[in-house]
Parts: structure tokens; sequence; C-alpha cells
């Protein structure tokens, strides 16, 4: 854990054993032969190297990005106000864990070995007062740090400081390239510009640039401009989520997008991602995977084998798992059940012996309805936390999921 690269980046965890980079490339490749993606070779050059220590070793891709990572919303305290927060971020939780008892729970998850990066979410980490204490420890225990914040408070002096404390990719959350669409959902008025400088600055000191956007009818008609613009500024990835109602954005329920609108959505993603070079991958549609292997007509025999390896589908408990504030854990942040908490249990043995993160892992047993019965679990498995916002259980199948349009929908 002590052997750390010229940039601060904790090589020895995230680069062993050199299989792991095998696999991160074999993906990478898969995926390039499903889509016909002619912007490989634009992304090879231009974000490959960066990529690597953000991917951290992951052997797939899927839901939320690869396996296997941790997310921790250190803080439920915002500067923005989204309509579609899932967390309800706003002012900090009276009992989100002290810094003593942050660092014993990074401590913690280092354990964990197939963890190689963590991600620091919220609400906005960069209000939490300790968050470069916090930075510096995880960096120590050998983790590559990631953040996923709304950028407004990133200028180049900031940018700097993030990579110095071992931050190695930034994912900035934009929700169009028309100002006022972006300004609207983010409830400020000066959210895109202030965004806009926080990404030139995180391209200025040299950290990866994530773009993350949540898909919905408020901005839905302006999503190709806006890989566009994530292209464009530089953003080696860029994940596409669908708005699930949970958290402030059960307010806005009207807004999530149906089962048409979702296979038009992963439709048009596949299209896209021919010509750009950001690697798009969808959040809370896992279908997608599965429609490009029957988009290429590659749905049995070796090909099926190889999709098995290379696409997880939904990851919840499946490699990426949520820590709130508060130290609970939860499969993802739209799956909203508690395996434990870290205060009253070690995170190592709530993420191996935990019965939520048991049924998630056994899909071929666990799964109800459509999902239970389909041929595509494995490389999909149906949007978890759909399933839970509209049916009380997350076992259940995914309501919006396009695939095997002659099995009608579970009702019992």
């Amino acid at each position: 854990m002590g052997l750390f690269g010229k940039s601060g980046i904790p090589i020895g965890r995230i680069f062993w054993p050199p299989s792991l980079v095998a696999k991160q490339i074999g993906s990478v490749l898969y995926f390039k032969h499903l889509v016909k993606w002619d912007g490989f070779g634009s992304w090879l050059l231009r974000h490959s190297i960066r990529s690597l220590p953000v991917a951290a070793g992951s052997f797939g891709m899927g839901c939320i990005g690869f396996p296997a990572h941790p997310a921790w919303e250190v803080t439920s305290a915002c500067n923005l106000r989204c309509v579609h927060c899932h967390a309800t971020s706003g002012k900090p939780a009276k009992d989100e864990l002290t810094t003593d008892e942050a660092k014993r729970f990074i401590d913690d998850l280092a354990k964990v070995d197939e963890f190689r990066m963590l991600v620091y979410t919220g609400g906005e980490p960069l209000v939490r007062p300790d968050i470069f204490d916090l930075f510096d420890h995880s960096r120590r225990a050998g983790f590559a740090n990631v953040i996923a914040t709304n950028g407004t408070l990133i200028d180049e002096d900031m940018a700097f400081r993030l990579k110095e404390s071992g931050v190695v990719g930034a994912a900035v959350s934009l929700d169009s390239s028309v100002s006022d669409i972006h300004n609207k959902i983010r409830a400020n008025p000066n959210a895109f510009e202030l965004a806009m400088r926080g990404i030139r600055a995180i391209k200025k000191a040299g950290i990866l640039l994530q773009i993350n956007v949540t898909a919905m009818e408020y901005n839905f008609d302006t999503l190709g401009e806006l890989v566009d613009l994530a292209d464009t500024v530089g953003s080696g990835i860029m994940l596409m989520y669908q708005l699930v109602p949970v958290g402030r954005g059960s307010n806005i329920e009207a807004a999530t997008l149906d089962i048409t609108e979702n296979e038009k959505l992963l439709t048009f993603l596949k299209e896209k991602q021919k010509h750009v070079s950001t690697i798009v991958e969808p959040v809370a549609g896992p279908q997608y995977w599965p429609l490009l292997m029957e988009q290429s007509n590659k749905t049995s025999g070796a090909w099926m084998k190889m999709a098995e390896k290379c696409f997880h589908g939904c990851a919840a408990g499946r490699g990426f798992v949520y820590i709130k504030p508060n130290g609970d854990v939860w499969p993802c942040p739209f799956v909203e059940v508690n395996a434990g908490n870290v205060r009253e249990r070690s995170f190592e043995s709530i993420w191996r012996d935990s019965k939520v993160f048991a049924n998630l892992r056994e899909r071929d047993n666990t799964l109800k309805g459509r999902c239970g019965r389909c041929t595509y679990r494995k490389i999909c498995g149906g949007c978890r936390g759909r399933a839970m916002a509209y049916s009380g259980d997350y076992l259940n199948e995914d309501p919006s999921c396009f695939l095997n349009k002659e099995n009608p929908p579970f009702t019992g």
C-alpha cells in the first residue's frame, strides 16, 4: 500500500496483479467491437492512461460504471438544492461520521482487497470541513481518490489542491448543455457557469474528467448536445443516469422515463457512442448490455460467455456499495436497504456476510418476475433501484425493462 507514483497514485494497490489491467482493457475492446466505436483511437490517446487509476483494476463494465468500488456520501450538506437529488441534500446530518470515525472506516474499507478506489460524494463533498484530511488519509491507505461534485466550488486553486490530495478523477454533474435547463434543475441561476469553470480547472490540473447527467423529461431532448459537449471539453467518461424517484426526486416522479423512453435512450447511447471519444455508460439502465448483444446478433455461444465476463449490468451490491453519512451501508444510492452500520460492525463483515448483498449476488436464485426468468440475468439483472422504488422490493422485476416483450410484466 505504500508504493506511490509521481502523481501520488497508489500504484501497488491499483495495478496489482497485472491481470486486472488486462481485464480492464479487454472489456473496453469488447465494448468497442459491439458499438463499432470509431472514437476508440481518440479515447486511447486522450484518456486511457489517466482512466486506469479511476477504473482501479475493474474487471468489467456495468451500471454506475464498473465493479468493484465503494461510494461514500461523506455529508448531506450541499450548496445547491437540485430538484432530482436522491440524497435530499441541504444541511449536514446531525449523526454524520466524525473525523476519527471516518478515518477508522477508511482503514476498515482498505481491508477489502478488491477495492482500489474510493468515491467521495454527497451532498457536496467540498463543503465538509475535514474533506482534505480524509483525502490524505485514504490516499495513505492505498486508495485512488475520486470526487463526485456539482463543480461550482472548484476554481484553479481548488483543482490543484485536489490533485495534490490524491484525487485522480472528478465527476462533475452537468444536466444539459443549455444553461437555463441546467440552472433550473440545479435551482441556481449561476450553476452552469460555475460548473463549466470547475470543468476547465479540473482539466488544467490534469485530473481525469467525468461528466454525470441524470436523464429525465426536463433534459431529454438536449442529451445529444450534452454528449457532444462532454466530448469537446475532454471528458474521459460520462455516466448517463436515469431519474429514479427517490429522495427529492420522488417529488418529480412524472419526469422519469417510461419503458419506451428507456429503450429510446439506450439505443441513442449506442449510436452516439460510435463517434465520440468519451465512454458513455448508463446508470439505472442495465438493459444496455443485452441491447448491444441483440443489435449485434451476438446473443449465444462464445459471444455470450464473453459478455458475461465483461458486462455486469446492475452493480448494486455486486461490486458497488454505497455508504451513507451516518455509516449505514446500502447496495446503491437508489436501493434504500440498510445492510448494516459501520459504527456497529466492521465494514468488511457487512460486505462479506450481509444477506442483502448475498441476495443481490445470487441472481439465478433470488430475482423475481421477468428478471428472475430472463436469459440476460448475468449481464443485466434489471435496475434494483427502480424495482425498489416502484414495488418496495429490491428483488422484484424492473418495471422499465423493454427486453423479452413476449413476456408480460410480473404482477404477483
